[in-house]
C-alpha cells in the first residue's frame, strides 16, 4: 500500500483540491507541504498528535514537511471554530512559545539539511507594509464569499473582529509566500481550515496562473483533534511539566470504547493489516486496544521507559495496588490548612480534579470520589495533617482518575 492510499484507509483525508495530480506526488516523494501551527500556548498538545503523525509518515514516504510556526498569524488570532475572540499575546509571549514548539516537534519531525524545514511566518508577516500587501493581494479576495466561509459565518452572530477578519489573508499569503520562496506546493490542515486553505490554493493561482500547481489537503477529524486534546475542561499537553507522562498515558487509556480504534489507526504507526484485525475485537479486548493506544503514543512523547512506568503504575493502581510513584501529585502547605484540615472540595479544586467546588460536590454526591481506596460518603469530609503522613492522601475521581496528595 502507498502512503496516499495508507492516509485514506487511516481515514486521515476529508477534502482535496486535485485527487490525482496529489496522489501522484506524495506517493512519489514528490511533495513539499506545510502545516500550520500557531503559538497560543507554550506547549503542543494532544489534539496537535494528527498533524505530527502525519507529518511524520508523509517525511517517512520520502516527501519534504514545513513546520509552520504561527509567530506573525498569532498575532491576529484564527476565529476557526470559536464562539470568541482569542486573549492578544505579546511578541515576547509568542517568542517563547515558539521555542517551545520546536523543541517538541523534535522528537516526531526529522529536521535538517536538506530535511524538513521549520519557519517562522513572523519573518515576513510583521515586515509587510499593510496598503501594499492590499494592493498586492487584497483584490483576489471576494468579501462575498470569505463571509460565506464556516469559519466567519458561525462568528457573524456574536461578533467578528476586523482583526480576525483578516486572518484568512494572512494564512493565504503564507502558502503564496512558501510556494514562491521555499516551492511548497501543498499545505494539509484541519477541515475547519478548508476556507482558508482554499484562499491560499487560489491566490496562487491568481497571481502565478492556472498552471501553478498548488493542492491543497484537509485532514478529516482535526478539529475534532483540537477538542480530543482536552479533558475535564484541561488541555492535555505534551509537556511533561504540564501533564505528567502518567496522566497523559491515563487520558488515551480512558478514550471511549467507540473511538479507541479510530485513533489508533489514525494516530499510531502500527500496520494497517494489524489494525484491521484489532477492528474484530470487543468487550475487555477493547480494554487492551486502549492500553495499546496509550502505550504507543506516550513512548512516542515520553520515551520508552516513562511509558513502561505509566503502564505499571496504571495497572497496579487498576488491581488495587501498584506503586503512587509516578502519579501525578500535588504538594499542599500548612496555610492550605484552616483550622489544621482542609475540606475535601477544596482538596479536589486545589489538585485540579474539579474545576470548581460545585462541580466537586456534584461528583461526591454521585459516589464518584474515593479517597485512600475509601468512598468519600459526603461534602463534610475532611483531612488533617495526620491523615497526609506516610504516603500521603491519594484521592481517586471516577473508575481511572488518581492523584496523590502530600503534605509540605
Amino acid at each position: 500500500m502507498q502512503i496516499y492510499e495508507e492516509l485514506v484507509a487511516r481515514g486521515l483525508i476529508a477534502q482535496v483540491t486535485d485527487e490525482e495530480h496529489i496522489r501522484e506526488m506524495i506517493n512519489n516523494g514528490k511533495a513539499t507541504f506545510y502545516i500550520g501551527f500557531d503559538c497560543t500556548a507554550d506547549s503542543l498538545t494532544a489534539g496537535h498528535f494528527m498533524a505530527l503523525t502525519l507529518m511524520k509518515r508523509l517525511q517517512l514516504a520520502g516527501n519534504k514537511p514545513i513546520a509552520l510556526i504561527g509567530g506573525g498569524t498569532t498575532m491576529i488570532g484564527d476565529p476557526s471554530g470559536r464562539t470568541d475572540m482569542r486573549k492578544m499575546l505579546t511578541k515576547e509571549d509568542i517568542d517563547h512559545n515558539a521555542e517551545c514548539f520546536k523543541r517538541q516537534m523534535e522528537r516526531f519531525i526529522d529536521f535538517g539539511e536538506g530535511k524538513a524545514m521549520m519557519i517562522n511566518n513572523a519573518d515576513w508577516l510583521l515586515n509587510l507594509n499593510y496598503i501594499e500587501m492590499l494592493r498586492e493581494v487584497g483584490a483576489c479576495f471576494s468579501v462575498n464569499n470569505m463571509l460565506r466561509a464556516e469559519c466567519y459565518k458561525q462568528r457573524m452572530e456574536k461578533g467578528l473582529s476586523f482583526l480576525e477578519f483578516n486572518y484568512m489573508i494572512m494564512q493565504s499569503y503564507d502558502f503564496y509566500y512558501l510556494f514562491k520562496t521555499y516551492g511548497c506546493n501543498m499545505q494539509f490542515g484541519g477541515d475547519d481550515q478548508w476556507s482558508n486553505m482554499l484562499g491560499g490554493t487560489e491566490l496562487i493561482r491568481r497571481k502565478l496562473g492556472k498552471d501553478a500547481h498548488a493542492m491543497t489537503i484537509t485532514l478529516l477529524t482535526d478539529s475534532q483533534g483540537k477538542k480530543m486534546g482536552k479533558t475535564a475542561g484541561n488541555a492535555v499537553w505534551l509537556d511533561p511539566n504540564k501533564t505528567s507522562p502518567f496522566e497523559f498515558y491515563q487520558y488515551w487509556r480512558n478514550v471511549a470504547d467507540a473511538d479507541v480504534l479510530k485513533c489508533i489507526r489514525m494516530l499510531t504507526f502500527l500496520p494497517i493489516e494489524q489494525i484491521d484485525e484489532m477492528d474484530k475485537w470487543e468487550g475487555s479486548e477493547l480494554n487492551r486496544a486502549k492500553e495499546i493506544l496509550a502505550f504507543e503514543l506516550t513512548k512516542m512523547v515520553h520515551g520508552e521507559e516513562e511509558a513502561e512506568k505509566a503502564q505499571q503504575t496504571a495497572r497496579g493502581l487498576f488491581a488495587g495496588g501498584g506503586s503512587t510513584e509516578n502519579m501525578p501529585q500535588t504538594t499542599i502547605t500548612a496555610d492550605d490548612l484552616v483550622d489544621g484540615a482542609i475540606d475535601v472540595m477544596s482538596l479536589m479544586v486545589k489538585c485540579g480534579l474539579a474545576a470548581s467546588k460545585g462541580e466537586a460536590r456534584r461528583l461526591i454526591q454521585q459516589g464518584g470520589v474515593s479517597a485512600n481506596n475509601e468512598k468519600v460518603g459526603g461534602i463534610d469530609k475532611k483531612f488533617t495533617a495526620d491523615d497526609f503522613a506516610g504516603e500521603g492522601v491519594v484521592l481517586r475521581k471516577g473508575k481511572k482518575i488518581y492523584h496523590k496528595v502530600t503534605l509540605a
